[in-house]
């Protein structure tokens, strides 16, 4: 259930793409593009009201003594699961730790894998994100219609991210990740090509699901991968190096289209990275492959 539920809190970016996506359509025709950051300004004063009703975790809550706060929230997530006695936070998991921790008991290929496909999978997001309007505009694509495409862009990612959780849940988070970075790339690299309306919606949902929906995947990876005494740190720094890719990403698209180079090329510049992720995750899988197997030897010695 973790990865489904992982995945399903994540996709609130993807719904909040597809309304930004709708809301363009309907505002910039009637208002022009100045109204888009007011309608932007809407969630940042709804943004008190939405974390007055956002709960603490329960471990910060044993942490902090609030005994009954805590119980009330596992209550709600095993409802048939009876907590009588007191409730005690796991032996390590309020300790601070350092990056050094991250490459630590086996960790290090997994973990310079795991940076690699943050990397590149928010590269591709945020590339797409803010350029697959403009590019598609300069193929002759309307304006509603280029953004009609962010929309498809982002139900694609939504979609991606809750089907991949369920589907984790039963396969493996790793097989997953590869199937869906692999299937994101061959999408992405077919958009420059001129096909029926359908077909180009159906593979800019399925880049969606392939960027986006898998970025979503990629936290619960990180979750699973790491001890919960650093996992905080663990996901800390992977999301750090997310985004360096979404700072990449942009200036990438900006540069290739400064370069007035054909549409296909473009988007094959925007697919490389899911490539390079497939490779990164096969390294991350034969990672914890090796881990597990120096675990059992341990176990077994």
């Amino acid at each position: 259930m973790r990865s489904t539920l992982v995945a399903l809190m994540f996709s609130g970016y993807a719904v909040g793409g597809m309304a930004a996506a709708g809301l363009g359509i309907w505002l910039l025709p009637l208002f022009g593009w100045q109204a888009m950051f007011f309608a932007a300004a809407v969630p940042l004063i709804l943004l008190p009201l939405v974390l007055r009703g956002l709960p603490e975790s329960a471990g910060f809550l044993v942490r902090q003594g609030r005994q009954e706060q805590a119980r009330a929230i596992l209550q709600r997530l095993s409802p048939g699961q009876r907590l009588d006695g007191p409730l005690i936070q796991p032996q390590g998991a309020a300790a601070k730790t350092s990056i050094a921790a991250l490459f630590q008991h086996n960790r290090t290929l997994g973990t310079l894998s795991m940076w690699l496909c943050f990397f590149c999978c928010l590269l591709m997001v945020y590339a797409l994100g803010s350029w697959l309007p403009q590019l598609m505009r300069s193929a002759g694509y309307s304006l509603g219609s280029s953004l009609s495409f962010l929309l498809a862009l982002n139900f694609g990612g939504m979609f991606g991210a809750i089907a991949g959780g369920r589907l984790a849940d039963r396969f493996g988070l790793p097989q997953v990740v590869i199937a869906y970075f692999l299937l994101g790339a061959i999408c992405i690299s077919l958009l420059g090509l001129n096909g029926p309306m359908p077909i180009l919606y159906l593979l800019i949902f399925v880049a969606g699901a392939g960027t986006t929906g898998t970025q979503i995947l990629l936290y619960a990876s990180v979750a699973d991968f790491y001890d919960l005494s650093v996992r905080s740190t663990g996901l800390g720094w992977a999301s750090g190096m997310g985004r360096v890719g979404a700072i990449v990403g942009p200036m990438l698209g900006g540069v290739l289209l400064a370069a007035q180079l054909p549409m296909t090329l473009n988007f094959v510049a925007f697919a490389i990275p899911g490539l390079v992720s497939v490779l990164a995750t096969l390294v991350f899988m034969l990672s914890r492959r090796q881990q597990a197997n120096r675990e059992n030897y341990a176990l077994a010695a």
